[in-house]
C-alpha cells in the first residue's frame, strides 16, 4: 500500500532548486521530518533536521527511517574548479548520497539530471549526468524517478552569467528545451513523489512544466 511520504531525505536543499522545493516540503501537512544536511546552516523549523558540516564525514552518520529521498545536488565545473572535482559532486556525491538514502529504507528517489544526458556523449556535462543515471539504476531502486529539466529559471544568490543571458531568450523556445521557473520544478517533483509507478522514469522538461504548473 502506497502512503504520501512523511519521512523525506533532501541532499542539495541550499541550492536553487533545493531551496524551493525544501520550503515546499516543510509547508505540506502530511511532512513530519525533513532530513537535509548541508555545508551551511539552513533556516530553522520545528520539521527540519539540519546536520552541517562536509557530506563525506556526516553522510554514514545520518540515521532514522526515511520514506522517499530527493537529491538536488549540482555544481558547475566553474564552481567547482576542474572536471575532478565537478565529477565529484554531480556523479560521486550524488551515487553516495543515494546510496546512504537507500540504506535508510527509501523505497523511491527523485533526483535531478539534465536534457542531454548521455553516458556516451561528447559533450563532457551531459556524460557525467548520464552516468550517474546508469549508476542510480544500477542500485536497483523500487522506484526511481529521473528529472531533466532545462534551463533553470530563478534568482541565484550567485548569478550565473550564461544563465542570465540565456534565461530571457530560453522562454520562447518551444517543447522541452524551454527554460523552465524552478518554483514550476519544485511543484512538479513534489508531485511525482505522490506518484507510485514501479521502476523507472524519466521526465523530460516539457513534462515538467505540466506538472509543476
Amino acid at each position: 500500500m502506497y502512503l504520501t511520504p512523511q519521512h523525506i531525505l533532501l541532499a542539495g536543499a541550499s541550492g536553487l532548486t533545493g531551496e524551493h522545493l525544501l520550503d515546499r516540503l516543510l509547508n505540506e501537512p502530511t511532512v513530519t521530518r525533513v532530513l537535509a544536511p548541508s555545508r551551511k546552516p539552513l533556516a530553522e523549523h520545528p520539521h527540519l533536521e539540519n546536520p552541517v558540516g562536509d557530506p563525506a564525514v556526516f553522510l554514514p552518520q545520518l540515521s532514522g527511517r526515511v520514506d522517499i529521498a530527493f537529491c538536488c545536488l549540482g555544481t558547475t565545473i566553474k564552481q567547482a574548479g576542474s572536471e575532478a572535482a565537478f565529477r565529484a559532486v554531480d556523479l560521486d556525491m550524488v551515487v553516495a548520497f543515494a546510496k546512504r538514502a537507500r540504506e535508510m529504507g527509501a523505497r523511491h528517489l527523485i533526483v535531478i539530471s539534465a536534457i542531454g544526458a548521455d553516458p556516451k556523449s561528447s559533450i563532457f556535462y551531459n556524460r557525467v549526468k548520464g552516468e550517474m543515471e546508469q549508476a542510480l539504476k544500477a542500485q536497483d531502486w523500487p522506484q526511481l524517478t529521473i528529472v531533466r529539466p532545462s534551463l533553470l529559471l530563478g534568482e541565484r544568490l550567485e548569478p550565473r552569467l550564461a544563465e542570465q543571458l540565456a534565461g530571457p531568450l530560453s522562454k520562447l523556445i518551444p517543447g522541452k528545451y524551454r527554460g523552465i521557473e524552478v518554483c514550476e520544478l519544485a511543484r512538479a517533483m513534489w508531485r511525482l513523489a505522490l506518484e507510485e509507478q514501479d521502476g523507472v522514469r524519466v521526465v523530460e522538461s516539457d513534462e515538467l512544466r505540466k506538472l509543476g504548473k
